[in-house]
């Protein structure tokens, strides 16, 4: 296996923390991976993203010119970077937020009202979850239980009361995907 995901919205969206979970779930897995940040000085409320390159054998470099996935998490980023994508690659989008069309034809989108998902469910400031449970569905790199076993790990002390709501979150996105 090799492939990447970058994974982008803006500063308190939690996308440098889903980018850090599927990077040790993978790990876990026994993949090889890289976890690369990228934020403006300006953070909460400004354009963040990363990149996560999962494979096999080690990851030669972490850079990425063209995204094989992306994850969307609002319309900035989804105005950014789906001309960014590898023909053939996929682009997973929060539709709550996003209401441009699609402009291309050689890639695959799954379009996820996220933020409406994680609303309804009590847990609206977890949409990143739901997210990233749409993502392993769409293309499933890793398994779901890692993805639980490293929030139990991450998710200690006072972000413990936090679990129960994220993982509720990760199903309903994984579920949100047909």
């Amino acid at each position: 296996m090799d492939s990447n995901v970058l994974i982008a919205g803006f500063g308190g969206q939690g996308v440098l923390f889903i980018g850090q979970l599927l990077a040790r779930a993978c790990m876990n897995e026994g993949l090889s991976v890289t976890w690369t940040p990228s934020y403006g000085a300006e953070m909460r409320g400004g354009t963040v993203n990363c990149t996560v390159c999962i494979s096999d054998d080690e990851v030669a470099c972490a850079y990425v010119a063209e995204p094989k996935n992306v994850i969307a998490l609002n319309a900035p980023s989804f105005a950014k970077f789906e001309s960014k994508i590898k023909p053939g690659g996929t682009m997973v989008v929060n539709s709550s937020l996003v209401k441009s069309a699609p402009s291309r034809t050689d890639i695959n989108y799954k379009f996820v009202p996220m933020t409406e998902i994680a609303h309804n469910a009590g847990h609206e400031k977890m949409a990143n979850i739901v997210s990233l449970g749409a993502f392993i569905k769409t293309l499933p790199v890793i398994s779901k239980d890692s993805i639980v076993n490293v929030m139990r790990t991450m998710l200690t002390g006072k972000k413990a009361i936090m679990l129960e709501g994220n993982i509720q979150a990760l199903d309903e996105g994984f579920e949100a995907v047909k």
